[in-house]
């Protein structure tokens, strides 16, 4: 194991977060354009991704250790030390590359989290508005189908018809 090791799980895990940048514009077009029947399914396919991130996280970590170990450097060091360490070559600007990607695609995934949260929060009181308004309404239909304003109470017949 080793640099070429790293550069490839870096590879994968920058291939998951422009996959993740991807369905989370999905989802924002989906809030956006209010077809919250959609939400769901984008929701889950968001998770199967982010399940898929960490796991390629975890490796690239193990993968990172390993390595810093034998640089000399702390097992725990982060990418940017690692980076430091790297020796005369094309790896300090490779590794450099891959971690300015991850870090520019991260921004954008938070920026587009914080936009969906935004919209989600608004259609949650929105509904929650819409749904406390309704038992003043008496123009809308009661449990049995009828009008609610006719369903309850006396009701004058005229016989004379």
């Amino acid at each position: 194991m080793g640099t070429n090791e790293l550069s490839a799980l870096l590879w994968k895990e920058r291939e998951l977060l422009e996959l993740l940048h991807f369905k989370l514009e999905e989802e924002h077009l989906l809030l956006v354009s209010g077809k919250s029947q959609w939400i769901p399914l984008a929701t889950r396919e968001i998770e199967n991704i982010l399940e898929k991130v960490h796991a390629a996280g975890l490796s690239r970590a193990l993968e990172a250790s390993q390595l810093a170990s034998n640089w000399g450097i702390d097992a725990a060091s982060p990418l940017t030390r690692i980076i430091e360490a790297a020796p005369p070559g094309p790896w300090n600007e490779i590794l450099t590359a891959h971690l300015a990607a991850l870090r520019d695609t991260t921004a954008e995934i938070t920026r587009l989290r914080d936009a969906n949260e935004q919209y989600l929060r608004a259609a949650y009181r929105s509904t929650q508005e819409t749904l406390a308004n309704l038992g003043e309404d008496t123009s809308l239909y009661g449990p049995s189908g009828a009008s609610a304003a006719f369903s309850t109470g006396a009701h004058i017949i005229d016989t004379n018809l």
